[in-house]
Parts: structure tokens; sequence; C-alpha cells
């Protein structure tokens, strides 16, 4: 096809200068000295043409001559331009191959090689880069000392703007470092690192990770349910293991408490959605009641109990369990609730020995009889609270003087694991 379109240019051309130059009758008389020479027309614009072309030729050929040194070094220059990027190239590649001595060796003839390239000497992201992988490789290999100083070099040197890497690299090396101080169990390192980002940087969806990472190794539970939290509002998690996680992070903020007034504090202090699960506030009243705070424990469950009937089958037993750990000093208020749970859910193991227990409080043997001998027999409740319903079974029984039956629900208790 190439072979064809050109033999119809050369059609063209040979038509179009037949159809000029055939007619052309014109002569051209040269003059030199005492000589004259007569040229056609046509060969005279023929023979300006070709000299045209020989100059041209000829200053473009002195014009190479003189420029040559010139081109020989963009030449030289840009082989090394071409060897260090191909250096930082083969760190990349060996790095994500798991060869990092072999990468970190790639990253730091990159770094020379930079120093040789005239075009790349400036640039601040190739540098920094090639700083990154030599830092991962040595994080990589445990060479902590290097791959430390690799970094502080990193940030120590300001580039300046965004746009030759400024702000963006000095992001970048701290998530990493923070992430590498993680990875050696060294949360103030990591800390340090993510409170030295800027504000806009501090709530990225890394970054947030790894300060909830960074908090909970550090056993700061408060700002990890803080940043729990924020990544549960970026949809950083499902909905189920957002859940769970601020349950556990919540649970992790009551444990700290030492007395019943800093529990009060904590518990106000929790998010208002927090105070609204039932988990968190069965956690916080077995915490209460741990501080001999049964009445503020009660106080907590009492919304949930209410409502008994809205909760899941789970929430409903951790309710129940933590009514049973606060059942000391319940009040008459609480009968009503109690025999209601009774008659709806007489057969969960979990609320049966919660209202079981709370009767026996209350001195109500008859009843708290039958409800805690179900409990006691039912395999699906924990040892312990089983136990306990023996060894209330074993008091009542020994207040109405049967020691006999006593020791058998004692026996029964410690036969328990």
């Amino acid at each position: 096809m190439r072979g064809v379109i050109w033999l119809l240019l050369l059609a063209v051309v040979a038509v179009v200068a037949a159809s000029l130059l055939g007619p052309n009758d014109g002569l051209v008389s040269v003059y030199w000295g005492g000589w004259r020479t007569d040229l056609s027309l046509n060969l005279a614009v023929l023979l300006l043409v070709g000299l045209g072309a020989a100059l041209l030729l000829g200053v473009q050929a002195i014009n190479s001559l003189v420029s040559l040194p010139r081109r020989a070094g963009q030449w030289r220059a840009l082989r090394r331009e071409r060897a260090a990027e191909a250096a930082l190239r083969e760190a990349q590649a060996e790095y994500f191959a798991g060869r990092y001595g072999r990468a970190q060796k790639a990253a730091q003839r990159a770094l020379v090689l930079q120093t040789d390239a005239e075009a790349l000497a400036g640039d601040a992201r190739f540098r920094l880069l090639a700083r990154l992988l030599a830092a991962g490789s040595l994080h990589r290999l445990q060479d902590r000392r290097r791959r430390d100083a690799m970094v502080e070099r990193a940030l120590a040197e300001r580039p300046g703007t965004a746009a030759t890497g400024g702000v963006a690299g000095d992001d970048a090396t701290r998530l990493l470092a923070a992430e590498w101080a993680l990875d050696d169990r060294d949360a103030g390192r990591a800390l340090e690192m993510l409170d030295a980002l800027p504000p806009g940087a501090a709530r990225r969806t890394q970054a947030l990770r790894l300060r909830l990472q960074a908090a909970r190794l550090a056993r700061q539970p408060v700002e990890a349910l803080r940043t729990a939290r924020l990544l549960a509002n970026h949809q950083a998690f499902s909905p189920l293991v957002a859940q769970t996680l601020l349950r556990s992070l919540a649970g992790d903020v009551l444990e700290t408490a030492h007395d019943l007034q800093q529990l009060r504090r904590l518990w106000n202090q929790l998010d208002a959605g927090d105070r609204r699960d039932a988990q968190v506030a069965a956690r916080a009243a077995q915490r209460a009641a741990l501080l001999d705070g049964a009445d503020d424990a009660r106080q907590w469950l009492r919304p949930f109990w209410d409502r008994l009937a809205e909760l899941s089958r789970e929430d409903r037993d951790s309710v129940a369990l933590a009514l049973a750990d606060a059942r000391s000093g319940i009040g008459n208020d609480w009968l009503p609730r109690l025999e209601l749970a009774a008659q709806s859910y007489g057969h969960e193991p979990a609320v049966v020995a919660a209202v079981g227990l709370a009767l026996a409080e209350r001195r109500l043997w008859g009843k708290a009889r039958t409800l805690l001998e179900q409990a006691a027999a039912s395999a699906a409740l924990a040892p312990g609270l089983r136990r306990r319903a023996w060894r209330v079974l074993a008091e009542m029984a020994r207040g109405e003087g049967d020691e006999a039956r006593a020791l058998g629900h004692e026996r029964a208790a410690a036969s328990l694991d």
C-alpha cells in the first residue's frame, strides 16, 4: 500500500512538472568577464534550487560539527539520568519482590547517581522516594539505626512547596515512620510522628488507623475510642465491626476507673451513642458493682431493663448478668420489673438467674428458689453464675435449717469448673 501511494505521488509530481516546465520557452543569460552563458529558464531554476539545498546542507554540517561537544555532554547527562531512574525502578521492583537487601543497595545507588545527573539534582521527589525505599528496606532487615537515620535525613531536608514534594513528602515520611514504630511496638514514637502531622493529614483514614493502633498499644483507651469513632464516621469499618470495636474500647475506658467517682466521670464523658448501647451499659454496671456502686449500676441498667423486648438476646443476657452483679441493696421498685421479666423471658437462663438472685436479695425465698434451681441446672449459663446460684440456694436451705440440702447445693457448686 505504501509503495502504491509513493507511485501516485511521483505521478502527480511528474504531471505538475510537465505542466509547468514543459511549455516554458524562457532564456537566462549569465555574463562573467568576457564570457556569456545561455541557460534555459527551467535549468536555471533547478540550479538555483540545487545551490540552495547545497548551502543548507553545508550550514547544517558545520553546525553539527561545532555543536558536537555540547551534544556529547547532553548524551552523557541523559545516560546518567536514565541510570539513576533505572536504579530507582530497580529498587521499587526489588522491594515489592521482597528482596530488601538488593532494594536498599539499588536505592542508595539511585541517590548517588542523582547527584551526578544535573536534571535530577534538584528533584526532591526522586530523592524522597529513594530514601523511603531505602528506609523501608532497612526496616524489613531489622536495621533500625540506619532506618531511623534515613528517616531523619528525609525529615531534615525541607524541599519547600508541595510542588517539589515538601508537604506531601513530610506526610508520607511521618506516616511510614509511625507504621514502622508500631511494628517495633514503640507507641511513643508512633504517636510523636502522628502528632507532627498537619490537621488535614491527621484526619486521613490511614493516619487515624495508625493512631488507633498506637493508642491501644500505649494503653490510652479514651484516645483510642475517640479515634475509632472518627474512623467509624469515615466508614472505615463495616457497621458490625465498628459496633464491636466501639463496644470493646468503651469497655476498656470504663475498666480504667479506680473508684466510683472516676467511673461516673468516665461514663458521662462517653458519647451518647455509647451510653445507649446495652452492652456498654452492662460493662459500666459491672464495674460499678465492683466499686461498691450498685445504686449507680442499677440506675444505668434501668432504661434497658424497661425495654427488654427491644433488645437482642445477647444484649438481654448482658443486661441480666450485670443486674445479677448489681443486686446488692435492690429496692422494692424493681419487683414489678423482675416479675414481668420472669414471666416474659422464663426460657432465657441469664434473665432467670438475674431475677432469682435479685429476689433472693429481697428475701423472697419462695419465688427465688424455683428460679435459682432452674438457673443452676442450666448448662447454657456460665459456670460462675451457676455456682453463685447454687451457693444462694445453699444459704436459703441453711436458713431454713435443712443442712443436708445445703451441703448438697454446696457440693453441686464445688463440682462446677
